[in-house]
């Protein structure tokens, strides 16, 4: 039990030697000569890299230190490998040409230590930090813009982020008057005679304006008595009162340090050109010269003052721990929208009574028993629109012999259409769905307004709208995680879309959530256009971020793959599996983002009249789609689809497996049902929003809620009318095959395998259409314009000419044949 004092003593004792060992002058100047000679090292590699920069870059980003020592590379950079490294890492990955600054400050720290030099290390790190930053940003501003080509990043990644930053938020004019304020007050603080070169700024402007024979009152000046010369030295070295060291009495008692003169001086009015040897007590200090009697005088102030000032000097008080970073603070005065926007519907009297009940309770059961099925019980489940009534068949019954009379129960009870549920999910009964006389509108106000949605925690919660026991229906589109909805014409699929949109609209910040809307039929998504900079995303050289355009939903859905990949790149970088997690490490502060990382919003694209792009653009837009399906969720990309068409040939079997959701409207067919809901069903419908959701092997009836026009329009004008973001939210510039033709021309050498075919029809018909090019050999529109680029280059169609067709410049197949031959 003794040895654990012993132990501790001696690692006491080891601490207090190398602490003393630091204190020591010795010790103090070879710390000194090393800081040196560390920031001349790199100094020098700096330059170098300077000249030499372009040559090493290749070998030396992205690559580990070590690993470029291990390979052996051939470095030009004067100071080698290790000058490479650390000049490509603080120029071009940290603060650009003004991290020269870190090698400068290493010298002067160094030569602070070894005593050549006297300077406040703590007024010295200010400055430097300060032009640092303010250096990183200036390069990044002007530099690169009149030199970007070159193998410097003249701001550094630094100084890019935040000129970036700062241009999107206040502008170039802006950003170059922030810059010069920040000069300003660096000269201010730095140099006290700037303070009178910006007043005569102001001043002489002022004066060319006033008459030539006004002439200013001169300042009264005021004369300073001289100082006597032993005060002013007394002045001079209390200015580095804060470099006193406080040495303890048994220290200073073994070893009799000396202290160098201005530290003695400071202290006692003795000449400091005088070896003196000091020594503390806990009321005065003794102050001797060397090989004389100890000679107490009386210090001016107490030491633990001198000692206080000391720790302040040396030491760097830890900063406080910062708080969570919050995405919405861009926006922190964004009000969502109350759900006074949305109009709540009179139903009055609507419903089912004791009566209707009843007698269609009586109408199920006569049914059933003239076909000879019995029922043991019978239960009504009243909803808006359907009431549900479950029946318990005596055993022995074939659920079978049931479903069969579908039809004929119909017909007793004179109802649109039933639905018949044999058996129910989980219940050891049969449901019978029937149509109510006076269905109810479900209001997107009672479904917003309920508990339930206001109290959710989804990540991406769509409310619907209510179920057949009238309960709210809500689901989680993270989860789902696309969703393709289907139905015929009229029957409430794009009320459907803006509920999901409302929905969303009402929970996410825009910071948290952006939107790709395509609308290839140009009416239904354009009222959202007024929120184009708080929840739209778009391509950068788009006009409008609603897409109409079958070219710009290609190149979009292009665009968003890449958002995907470059979303995937940077959750491995985090060593992170999902966007939930990565957004949740870089609001804790532990991704940084002069390494690419950033906050992550969700991105909900909706597609409506799908068919109409799979039948215009083919393959080209099949693909983006399935790829997006299948790897995008992980990194917060989901999609919604809708199409009226819901046959094989547009919801392929990639698409179905790729979205296992589904919500189908009324549909004319049963073979329309299986294809969207591999069940029949969604031909029983009623339409008017009547749908059924399908998720897996759950299926669910649901009344959706209504949300018309002018709801929409108030939503929209809401919240277009708070201050947004400066531009719609950039995807990815996605450069397609077509972008070689735009720049260098077209190749004739790699011409298109229907090149011949479509010469040849062109000529026939002597009209040069894309669209007839397109529909002839079944292509998208992308390839087929390209096809006719290559018409043109080739000499057989003219330029085009607008909205009409392309002249054809060939008039028979005779001549086609001579310059298809030509080609050869």
């Amino acid at each position: 039990m003794a040895k654990k004092p012993i132990q501790k003593k001696k690692t006491q004792n080891k601490a207090t030697s190398f602490i003393e060992f630091i204190r020591k002058e010795r010790s103090r100047f070879l710390f000194g000569v090393c800081s040196t000679f560390i920031g001349a090292f790199i100094f020098l590699g700096q330059i170098s890299f300077f000249v030499t920069g372009a040559a090493d870059q290749s070998k030396v980003v992205n690559r580990s230190f070590f690993s470029l020592i291990s390979e052996k590379q051939e470095i030009s950079n004067w100071t080698g490998v290790a000058g490479a490294f650390i000049s490509q890492r603080l120029i071009n990955e940290w603060f650009g040409i003004f991290s020269l600054l870190i090698a400068v400050f290493l010298i002067i720290v160094g030569l602070q230590w070894m005593r050549v030099i006297r300077i406040s290390l703590v007024k010295a790190f200010i400055l430097s930090t300060f032009a640092l930053i303010w250096g990183s940003i200036t390069s990044s501003f002007i530099l690169s813009r009149f030199l970007g080509d070159s193998h410097i990043v003249w701001g550094g990644a630094h100084g890019q982020y935040i000129e970036q930053l700062l241009e999107n938020t206040i502008g170039i004019p802006g950003v170059m008057m922030a810059i010069l304020l920040l000069l300003i007050i660096f000269l201010v603080i730095t140099k006290k005679t700037s303070v009178e070169f910006y007043r005569g700024l102001f001043r002489n402007p002022l004066k060319s304006k006033t008459d030539d024979s006004y002439e200013p009152e001169p300042e009264e000046e005021y004369e300073e008595e001289e100082e006597p010369e032993t005060d002013k030295e007394k002045k001079k070295w209390f200015s580095w009162l804060p470099f006193v060291r406080k040495r303890s009495t048994s220290v200073l008692a073994e070893e009799k340090e000396e202290l160098i003169p201005d530290e003695a001086a400071l202290v006692s009015n003795i000449p400091f050109e005088a070896p003196v040897v000091l020594q503390a007590d806990k009321d005065f200090e003794i102050i001797v010269p060397k090989d004389e009697e100890f000679i107490p005088i009386k210090p001016s102030r107490p030491i633990t003052s001198i000692a206080k000032n000391d720790d302040l000097e040396d030491s760097i008080p830890e900063g406080e721990e910062l708080e969570d970073y919050d995405p919405t603070l861009d926006l922190s005065h964004f009000a969502f929208p109350s759900s006074d926007l949305l109009r709540v519907y009179d139903n009055g009297s609507k419903g089912v009574d004791m009566e209707e009940q009843n007698a269609n309770k009586s109408k199920i059961i006569t049914t059933l028993q003239n076909y000879g099925i019995e029922i043991t019980s019978i239960k009504a489940t009243v909803g808006p629109t359907i009431t549900l009534y479950e029946i318990v068949p005596k055993a022995g019954v074939r659920i079978s012999k049931i479903r069969n009379l579908e039809d004929d129960i119909a017909l007793s009870l004179s109802a649109l259409g039933i639905r018949i549920i044999a058996p129910m999910p989980g219940k050891g009964t049969i449901g019978i769905e029937v149509p109510n006389k006076d269905p109810q509108i479900v209001s997107m106000q009672t479904v917003i307004g309920s508990k339930k949605f206001q109290e959710c925690t989804y990540d991406l919660p769509v409310a619907l709208g209510k179920t057949i026991t009238n309960e709210i229906f809500m689901f989680d589109l993270c989860k789902m995680p696309h969703l393709l909805v289907a139905g015929a014409t009229g029957q409430g699929k794009s009320v459907g879309l803006n509920a999901i949109i409302t929905s969303l609209l009402y929970k996410k910040h825009p910071a948290e959530m952006k939107m790709v809307l395509v609308d290839p039929k140009m009416v239904e998504f354009n009222i959202y256009s007024r929120i184009e900079k708080h929840y739209l995303a778009k391509l950068p050289d788009s006009e409008k971020a609603i897409i109409t355009d079958v070219t710009k939903v290609t190149q979009t859905l292009n665009s968003l793959t890449r958002e995907m990949d470059d979303r995937y790149e940077l959750l491995m970088n985090a060593g992170v599996r999902n966007i939930k997690e990565y957004n949740e490490k870089f609001k804790k502060r532990r991704l940084n983002p002069l390494k690419g990382h950033k906050f992550l919003p969700y991105i909900v694209v909706i597609i409506d009249e799908f068919g109409d792009l799979i039948m215009t653009a083919g393959k080209e837009i099949e693909m983006p789609i399935a790829r997006i399906a299948q790897k995008a969720r992980a990194v917060g990309i989901h999609m919604v689809i809708a199409t009226q068409r819901p046959t094989t040939n547009i919801i392929t079997g990639t698409i179905k497996a790729n979205f296992p959701a589904r919500m189908a409207f009324r549909v004319t067919s049963q073979i329309d049902s299986r294809t969207i809901l591999d069940m029949s069903g969604a031909n029983q419908l009623i339409g008017r929003g009547d749908l059924l959701f399908s998720q897996g092997s759950d299926l669910v009836r649901i009344q959706c809620a209504f949300v018309d026009t002018p709801e929409v329009e108030d939503i929209a004008r809401y919240i277009g009318d708070q201050h947004g973001y400066p531009t719609a939210f950039d995807l990815p510039e996605y450069v397609g095959e077509s972008s070689e033709d735009k720049i260098g021309g077209v190749d004739l050498n790699d011409r298109d395998s229907l090149f011949d075919e479509a010469a040849r029809l062109i000529v026939v018909h002597q009209q040069g259409s894309t669209s007839l090019i397109q529909r002839k050999f079944s292509i998208g529109y992308n390839r087929a314009g390209r096809l006719m680029d290559q018409l043109e280059a080739a000499g057989i169609v003219g330029p085009t000419q607008g909205s009409k067709a392309r002249d054809v410049l060939i008039s028979d197949e005779y001549s086609l044949e001579q310059k298809l031959n030509s080609f050869q």
